[in-house]
């Protein structure tokens, strides 16, 4: 895997589990209910339940997807985003992601293309002083559809008046890649929140980096 660095004009940054900490301490005090005789992985079993209860749609694309429904499943992942209520829920950032957007401003436009609601997403912007870092902030209800639908993205290349095919879209979920593959983009995959390196390296993943932040080490 690789990317091509000469293509890049622009990026694309999911929200949650990229920008925004996943719930961690919230999977460690739910580890407790999965005991070790019942569970072969614990700590996967209760980040998969985080997954479930924070991220509905990227859980099920992935079931969806092992049984040959995945188109099926990308409409009602649809559905879900744009009908969810927001969530006031108290943000985590990503440890180091303040300091790779101040140095990647002014090197490239980028954008949020996240299938939060527009509450939410500005709220956890807002939190943490990041709204000034962005050209674009691409919500779940921007676009006709939200991802994994290519929709948001090239919303997002178009605001940023960069072609889709020189954008790169980072993210941490099946849901991330599928969207910025279906839009031409190269995509990047990060461990940092619910996604898994075999399943975003068969979606297709460009790159995979255990953290956002070492975004920076690639695209010095």
């Amino acid at each position: 895997m690789s990317l091509d660095l000469t293509r890049i004009k622009a990026l694309c940054f999911d929200v949650d589990g990229t920008l925004s900490d996943t719930d961690d301490l919230y999977a460690q005090k739910v580890e407790r209910f999965f005991p070790r005789f019942l569970f072969k992985d614990p700590t996967h079993a209760a980040r998969r339940f985080v997954m479930w209860v924070e991220a509905p749609g990227n859980a099920m694309l992935g079931y969806a997807d092992k049984l040959g429904l995945d188109d099926e499943m990308v409409a009602v992942i649809n559905w879900i985003s744009r009908h969810r209520k927001h969530s006031d829920k108290k943000f985590l950032l990503v440890p180091g992601v303040d300091e790779m957007l101040k140095q990647l401003q002014g090197r490239y436009p980028m954008a949020v293309v996240s299938a939060r609601d527009e509450y939410g997403t500005l709220a956890f912007l807002k939190q943490f002083g990041l709204v000034k870092y962005f050209d674009a902030v691409i919500t779940g209800l921007s676009a006709e559809h939200t991802k994994p639908y290519p929709d948001p993205v090239l919303l997002a290349a178009q605001k940023m008046n960069v072609p889709a095919k020189n954008c790169l879209m980072i993210g941490d979920t099946t849901v991330d890649i599928r969207a910025g593959k279906s839009a031409g983009t190269q995509t990047v995959g990060v461990l940092c929140g619910f996604g898994e390196e075999p399943e975003l390296k068969r979606l297709g993943a460009d790159l995979i980096l255990s953290d956002t932040p070492k975004l920076l080490e690639v695209l010095k």
